[in-house]
């Protein structure tokens, strides 16, 4: 009879605080939720004020049953799930199903799973936090509110199987959004003058920009204003009227919190969302390493936090000082944003002894990856800031002003180790000036003026996604990856190289949405719910007591639209391909993996087919119309309408005009190889038929 019985979430996590404990200990999983709301019923009594009706989740009786053999066993229980709203939910769910004395069951919560943290979590043992409990049912309780009075309006009028949500259709219209503003974008002309110039000393060639006339800014919009400016100057001297030196300073970012290691993850590694928070709680779990056992790397991975203990700062002022030396090192506190819980650490390495090269053979790619980065940028945040020399040059040509800017790196910092990403990476970097002295000429080589435009704002990635959740208030740490995941899997956008697109039928869903329950599809709305799910978390509020406060407003208006939109049936926009079978023109419809061709005659005539969509090049090879079809993945390819009858091409890039088709190319080879593949499974497949 085990006298402490301990329960986490998995395996992993088990396997890791096992070594810490001696005596009579006995470790287990939950497996991570015992209880839920139903799937196939909404599970909320809402004439009963609100009461969840929780039952246990399919396929967890037999655990269930050894939990509570366990539970009955031991002396005194440990609940020890995640430091989080989630874990305190399953911690009170489990507490629930054991049905022991209150006195026997404890709640034990740590950051980070090394020995003298588990150790200390289990002397300070606690009651179960119901308000945090309660932050928790009010969202799923909420959500599933939501979710189950929308959902059947879109089932009836778009089709059956999608889904709304609260957060995750804010997501969809922040998107859409998006695209609208880049279809609707109109470019403006811009003109800049840049002039290639060289001292007389050294040669050295630099280039200035034109700033304006005499001091003052001017910004030029046509080729009339450019072409005024270089008849001015064509005969003008360069004389450098003034020259300022100065020093720069770079700080580095803070350590990690869940939303800007999910960003860096994005850019840096190329990691989804729901990647990078698998990979990492695999690290916070444990990982096996020779001669330590399973150890875990990192501390809790889901915080809006950060800030760091006195015990890790100290660790990385030793690290820092060992490997770079004193003058590298500087103790740095970062300001926590405003709505930040903080109720964890920043994520950081648990023991910074352990370098990610140290233990890379003990690591999958993907946790050395990610481990580098999370290791690298804490450290980074304890250093000294990079220093630069700057050098400022205005230079005159007659009353025109041109500008020169330059920097060269004095110090390096905490850029010996890590530099943050950014969403936008074609940022310039400005070059080494000559040294130049005012009233000093310099040589014009060439003046160039350049057109451009105006381009539209970029379209979200899953990094600038997160972010823009994240400074609208909208979700959570927690709620990023899974928001995202599934509006990708209901296939209401999908990603195009790394940005994010609405798909036709998420224009549909996000229209009909908007248009009808305005008040809860919005930004304002979903940020403000947020708001009170933390003041039920603190204690401030009471959970039924504001789902009390939504549900009358939200109850009136889905009758208000159930009853606008009963006669309305949703305008099938009419292709102009006749139906073969009975001859009806057919009407665009969508599916879930977007938008296809039926007939009207459902279900006389159940006639269906794909929409072939064409490019406006010709096939480089036999010139023939070329399709663009998609992977499973979703992934764009490019093929001709012949293939494989009498043309070959296949391609992962959309070919251009005038291109040339190149048999011994490489991209071409790897091509082949896969279209003979895949012919020769279709001729396997048909030789056993």
């Amino acid at each position: 009879m085990a006298d402490k019985l301990i329960i986490v979430e998995s395996p992993a996590k088990a396997n890791t605080i096992k070594k810490f404990l001696g005596g009579n200990t006995k470790v287990v999983a939950s497996m991570g939720h015992v209880r839920d709301l139903p799937k196939s019923t909404m599970g909320i009594d809402i004439e009963h004020d609100f009461e969840p009706k929780y039952i246990n989740i399919r396929g967890k009786g037999e655990l269930i049953k050894s939990l509570k053999k366990d539970g009955k066993k031991a002396k005194k229980i440990y609940i020890a799930t995640d430091p989080d709203r989630e874990g305190e939910a399953i911690a009170w769910h489990l507490a629930t199903i054991l049905d022991e004395d209150k006195e026997k069951i404890t709640r034990v919560t740590f950051n980070e799973i090394t020995k003298s943290a588990v150790q200390k979590a289990i002397k300070e043992p606690r009651d179960i936090d119901i308000n945090l409990v309660d932050a928790q049912q009010a969202r799923r309780v909420l959500d599933r509110i939501v979710g189950y009075k929308i959902s059947p309006v879109l089932w009836k009028k778009v089709k059956r199987g999608l889904s709304a949500g609260r957060v995750q259709s804010v997501a969809v219209k922040l998107i859409v959004d998006r695209e609208n503003e880049i279809e609707n974008f109109i470019p403006e002309e811009y003109w800049n003058i840049y002039a290639q110039l060289h001292d007389e000393k050294d040669k050295k060639e630099f280039e200035a920009r034109f700033y304006g006339k005499n001091g003052k800014k001017q910004e030029l919009h046509s080729k009339e204003e450019v072409d005024e400016i270089l008849k001015n100057i064509k005969n003008a001297k360069y004389i450098v009227n003034e020259v300022k030196k100065g020093e720069k300073k770079r700080t580095p970012a803070p350590p990690f919190t869940t939303s800007t290691m999910q960003q860096e993850a994005s850019r840096k590694l190329g990691f989804t969302l729901k990647k990078t928070m698998s990979v990492a709680q695999g690290l916070y779990e444990g990982v096996k390493i020779p001669e330590k056992g399973t150890v875990g790397l990192i501390t809790y991975m889901r915080t809006d936090s950060t800030r760091i203990s006195e015990e890790a700062r100290a660790v990385a002022k030793q690290q820092i000082t060992k490997i770079y030396g004193e003058n590298y090192y500087e103790n740095r506190y970062y300001k926590a944003k405003k709505d930040a819980q903080d109720a964890h650490e920043a994520i950081r390495p648990t023991y910074i002894d352990i370098s990610p090269e140290e233990i890379k053979d003990s690591l999958t790619k993907d946790q050395y990856k990610l481990y580098k980065l999370i290791y690298n940028r804490f450290l980074a945040s304890q250093m000294a800031p990079a220093v630069f020399n700057t050098m400022s040059v205005n230079i005159k040509a007659n009353e025109y002003d041109f500008k020169a800017n330059g920097q060269s790196l004095k110090f390096k910092g905490f850029m010996t180790l890590y530099v943050e990403g950014t969403d936008n990476e074609e940022k310039e970097e400005e070059g080494i000036l000559p040294e130049l002295q005012e009233n000093e000429e310099v040589i014009l080589n060439k003046i160039n003026p350049k057109q451009s435009f105006t381009e539209p704002p970029a379209r979200y990635t899953e990094a600038s996604l997160v972010k823009a959740l994240e400074e609208k208030g909208i979700g959570r740490p927690s709620t990023y990856s899974p928001t995202i995941t599934t509006i990708l899997e209901r296939r209401y956008i999908e990603k195009e190289q790394k940005q994010l697109v609405p798909t036709e039928l998420g224009k549909v869903v996000n229209k009909l949405l908007t248009e009808n329950f305005s008040d809860v599809i919005n930004v304002e709305f979903t940020a403000k719910i947020e708001n009170e799910f933390d003041e039920i978390a603190e204690g401030h509020e009471e959970w039924k007591k504001m789902i009390r406060e939504f549900y009358g407003p939200f109850e009136k208006e889905i009758e208000k639209v159930e009853k606008e939109l009963e006669h309305v049936e949703l305008v099938e926009e009419v292709s102009d391909v006749p139906c073969e079978k009975c001859g009806r023109m057919m009407v665009y419809k969508y599916g879930r993996f977007g938008k296809f061709l039926a007939c009207p005659g459902y279900p006389e005539c159940k006639n269906t087919k794909p929409i072939v969509e064409t490019i406006d090049v010709p096939c480089p090879k036999c010139g023939g119309k070329v399709q663009v079809r998609k992977t499973k993945r979703r992934k764009n390819y490019y093929i001709c309408e012949n293939n494989p009858k009498s043309c070959d091409y296949i391609s992962w890039n959309k070919p251009k005009k005038g291109e040339k088709w190149d048999e011994n190319s490489e991209e071409n080879k790897v091509e082949k190889k896969t279209t003979r593949k895949r012919t020769s499974k279709t001729k396997k497949t048909k030789n056993k038929k």
